[in-house]
């Protein structure tokens, strides 16, 4: 399983200091959370594309860049943080009248494109989408709202009809679609979602606190996928 931090959870003054420490522990994928202070409950506005180009300086060409964008006007923005250097754009199914077409748009403009849904948002609302898609991000807390416990029956089960739905289309000849999870994810049900097939697992708090190192957190969480 790929681990990458979320750094919404970070010290926003430390940013580049955080990335680092990250990448020094062997991290090569870095979790970008993108609010508009709209979108979801939490009306606090985060970074928007000038930080993540300062970050995509600060990183380097090597390290993965994704933005998760919890914003209203995807359609009409994601081209800024396309240009700021992200490798792969998350976009709500809820915020976005023509997903199919900016899927297409996205792919024409080189950036890789994923999927993310809401917790009472169906499955069944975002297959048509799927054999397009390079990722597609199952929520576990309602997004937005730090803090939140994982929503583990909802989630699992998720996971689990896609990880069906994706394994039958490799196996036709199709697009191999990463499956991602994020919201609180932590050492004790990190095994779950692994199980269940999740690919990439955004960690938070259960990395980035103040508690332990993220290098220590990242044993703790590789002992808890190793058992």
């Amino acid at each position: 399983m790929i681990i990458t931090p979320s750094i919404l959870t970070a010290d926003f003054s430390r940013l580049g200091e955080v990335c680092d420490e990250a990448i020094a522990a062997g991290i090569d994928w870095i979790h970008l959370d993108v609010m508009d202070g709209n979108f979801v409950i939490n009306k606090t506005v985060t970074f928007g594309p000038a930080v993540i180009s300062s970050l995509r300086n600060h990183v380097g060409p090597d390290i993965k860049l994704d933005c998760h964008l919890m914003i209203t006007n995807v359609s009409d923005t994601w081209k800024q943080f396309a240009d700021a250097g992200v490798n792969l754009i998350i976009a709500h199914i809820e915020a976005c009248d023509d997903f199919s077409k900016l899927i297409n748009d996205m792919r024409e403009y080189g950036v890789e494109c994923g999927l993310v849904f809401n917790p009472d948002t169906p499955v069944d609302d975002v297959l048509p989408y799927l054999p397009d898609l390079d990722l597609i991000l199952v929520m576990s807390v309602v997004p937005g709202k730090g803090g939140q416990s994982f929503m583990e029956e909802m989630a699992l089960d998720k996971v689990k009809k896609l990880r069906s739905i994706i394994d039958e289309q490799i196996a036709a000849g199709g697009r191999k679609t990463l499956l991602m999870i994020d919201g609180g994810i932590k050492s004790h049900n990190i095994g779950l979602v692994n199980d269940a097939g999740v690919e990439v697992a955004v960690v938070g708090s259960g990395l980035i606190n103040d508690k332990a190192t993220i290098a220590e957190n990242l044993v703790l969480l590789h002992s808890e996928l190793d058992k």
